[in-house]
């Protein structure tokens, strides 16, 4: 499918072929038919794509400040490589747009094919000729509204939402400031509620719009004169500010022209240096409205498809843009009218050069602009699989092993990938993402084969022999198992599965390989066994003759709670999902089969604070060993991360944050260096045995015993109790 994406390095624009997006089991896939362009928040995105290195830091100190941080925690290189990552990940333009169900997943059961529907959000109702759009963001359009006019919604749920917010009287005597698309259906919407409507704009044109939309007054200039006479000399009752610039004097106007105990809201991102001194005296009321309405930036409503109680939240975004399409059907908003160019989606770069003014001058098109409509092809063909006509290969000759991702996410694309290319003998076959922009910009970063949005079709592809999975931990055990019975060999990110009956359908699944005549490697990303320290520490014990006692530190940090990660169907929570991780590595250390564990969390009444991400956990051993993980999530980001030390046989040995090891009564040689966390090593292991056979570089056994450890931690801060394996 074609698509407009935008480098953020660069700010290059470009029409992608991609494949076409899969359908979530909460959503529907849908066939665009027609998408709005936004001439403010997409010029926006435009420009500041266009700015350089320099110019995006200043725009985005916040950002730079993560930087910095990270920096010090985890490293220059690594840092710079991550951020990167980052900037060469193209962005997905448009988010509102109009166009038919094809797909509905099995949890959207609201949709179905055929059904005409409005989508929004940014980086799903894309201007692409096909998108996967979650429920809660789609609203079926009503008998008698075109494409054309449903392709408004999410900006009409934007104008109504910030009408929500001014809480309108019938009769009352409102301003708007800033005619543009949002600014003049805002006027058309105050109207329809029985509002006596001044609008403000610098563009006479838009003014004269205001005016036939039904605006009782309209002004380019002299507004503050204009609304004394417009209101009798007592002031507006509420001022809307639909206008977009860093200027200040949308703000400053709109409070001398309020009256006293008035209403001043602001829609438009506009300057908010409030003039203290005219808002206190006059006790004005300043409002911001949330762009779509209630669920927006709620992760669990707009993705995990949670609808708000319709008794408590009358009007969320989907319902704004249901009652925006009512208001269509009704004819007392009529977005055609503002439509001032439609372009065929071919010829979508038109679009970005007339705001940008950059038309050729050979163009037949007008250059002044306001709603930019992009109409879509109806016969676009349905294609998940691209293949390129070159991939990657590090290395010849028959010992070559065919590497196809599952999943290709941040991590996946600024650790496993930049890690594995450096190792000899691989060819990268194929990568498989839910969108299809990821999948074709990961294909041609990293020269895979091929780009699909169908696991099915990359776990059939004869050219993989080893498939990384990298997707969300909910589908780790799924995916593995349906790899190992394709096959392949499997190497898995933490965690291998999130249940622990999910450890048994992946013993089925290794079973039904091997009576199959395979004999697959199945490993679970455990790099920090693997790093130097790690066999420094190991060495420097492995003729112990007394019991280890293992202490490992982490500041992990908080992270949101509405994070997926957090989620328990989705994510399995922090224990499960990183804890893994240093269990694992204890385990490593003492060489011994974990028998009991012990978990404690701190207690919070906060709501920001998740008890259980702050946690020790205690592990004892069969050889009488012993190891106390601490995992923090309230310690503050410039503290390293990782410390570990070890006790055994009068020994020690302490190692900071993968940088440094120190030994103390003999038995290692310190090491101090780069941070060397065993990523490389990890990934050559797996490969050596995918290519050569042999003994796994963790056992079966050893993953499952690090995976029951993690769920009988779970089952001990449940319990309070001791948990025996």
């Amino acid at each position: 499918m074609k698509q407009v994406l935008q480098s953020y390095r660069t700010g290059e624009l470009w029409l992608a072929e991609v494949p076409m997006a899969a359908c979530g089991r909460g959503g529907a896939l849908v066939r665009t038919r027609c998408s709005l362009v936004s001439a403010g928040t997409e010029k926006m995105l435009l420009t500041l794509a266009k700015k350089s290195l320099l110019g995006k830091a200043k725009a985005r100190p916040d950002l730079v400040k993560q930087v910095l941080k990270k920096m010090k925690t985890e490293g220059f290189k690594s840092t710079l490589d991550q951020v990167f990552a980052k900037l060469d990940e193209p962005i997905c333009l448009g988010y509102s747009a109009a166009g038919d169900v094809l797909e509905a997943g099995r949890e959207a059961t609201s949709l179905k094919p055929g059904d005409r529907v409005a989508v929004a959000g940014a980086g799903y109702a894309t201007h692409a000729e096909f998108n996967f759009v979650p429920e809660n963001l789609c609203a079926k359009i009503p008998e008698g509204v075109s494409y054309a006019d449903a392709s408004f919604a999410t900006i009409g749920a934007i104008a109504l939402q910030g009408v929500r917010q001014t809480e309108p009287q019938l009769g009352e005597r409102i301003v708007v400031i800033g005619l543009g698309l949002l600014g003049l259906l805002t006027v058309q919407m105050l109207k329809a509620n029985g509002c006596a409507v001044m609008g403000v704009d610098l563009d006479d044109e838009k003014v004269a719009l205001a005016l036939k939309f039904g605006a009782d007054v309209a002004v380019s200039s002299g507004a503050e004169k204009a609304c004394e006479a417009f209101t009798g000399g007592r002031g507006a009752d509420a001022v809307i500010i639909t206008a977009a610039t860093p200027s200040n004097g949308p703000i400053e106007s709109a409070a001398e022209m309020s009256r006293h105990k008035g209403r001043v809201v602001a829609v438009g991102l506009v300057g908010m240096n409030v003039p203290r001194d005219s808002f206190y005296r006059k006790e004005l009321d300043l409002r911001l409205s949330m762009s779509y309405g209630p669920g927006r930036y709620d992760s669990s409503y707009e993705e995990g498809g949670n609808d708000y109680p319709f008794a408590y939240v009358r009007f969320t975004e989907q319902r704004n843009m249901e009652s925006f399409l009512y208001l269509v059907q009704q004819g007392k908003v009529t977005p055609a009218a503002l439509v001032t160019h439609r372009i065929a989606f071919d010829d979508a770069l038109d679009a970005y050069a007339l705001l940008e003014g950059k038309l050729p001058e050979e163009s037949k098109l007008e250059r002044k602009y306001l709603g930019i409509l992009l109409d879509y092809p109806e016969d676009a063909p349905l294609e998940r699989t691209l293949r390129r006509k070159d991939s990657a290969a590090t290395g010849t000759g028959s010992t070559q092993i065919g590497v196809g991702f599952l999943g290709a996410g941040g991590f996946a694309k600024a650790i496993l990938l930049p890690h594995l290319t450096k190792i000899d003998g691989i060819k990268l076959s194929g990568v498989c993402t839910s969108t299809g922009k990821s999948a074709q910009q990961t294909a041609d970063r990293f020269k895979f084969g091929l780009a699909t949005t169908d696991s099915k079709q990359l776990l059939a592809d004869d050219a993989t022999q080893a498939v990384f999975i990298a997707t969300r931990h909910a589908s780790h055990a799924g995916l593995t198992c349906e790899a190992l019975r394709a096959g392949k060999h499997v190497f898995v990110e933490k965690p291998l599965c999130i249940r622990e009956e999910e450890l048994e359908d992946i013993s089925a699944a290794l079973k039904s390989a091997r009576a199959a005549g395979n004999e697959p490697c199945l490993m679970v990303g455990f790099n920090r066994r693997f790093s130097p320290h790690a066999k420094a520490m190991r060495n420097a014990f492995q003729s112990r003759s007394t019991p280890m006692v293992v202490s490992y530190r982490i500041n992990a940090g908080s992270i949101p709670m509405d994070t997926w990660i957090q989620d328990p169907n989705d994510g399995g929570g922090r224990i499960i999902g990183e804890g893994c991780h240093f269990i694992d590595f204890c385990t490593s250390m003492i060489g011994s089969e974990p028998v009991s564990v012990m978990a404690n969390s701190i207690s919070s009444t906060r709501r920001d604070v998740v008890s259980e991400d702050s946690v020790v956990i205690t592990i004892h051993y069969a050889d009488g060993s012993m190891a106390t993980i601490q995992y923090l999530a309230e310690g503050h980001k410039d503290m390293p991360k990782e410390r570990c030390e070890i006790f055994a046989d009068g020994r020690s040995a302490v190692m900071d944050n993968f940088r440094s090891t120190e030994f103390f009564g003999g038995g290692g040689k310190n090491q101090r260096g780069k941070q060397a966390k065993g990523f490389t090593e990890e990934l050559t292991a797996f490969l050596e045995v995918c290519r050569n056979g042999g003994a796994w570089p963790i056992s079966w056994d050893s993953m499952v015993a690090t995976h029951r450890v993690c769920f009988a931690a779970m089952r001990s801060l449940e319990t309070g109790g001791l948990v025996l394996l």
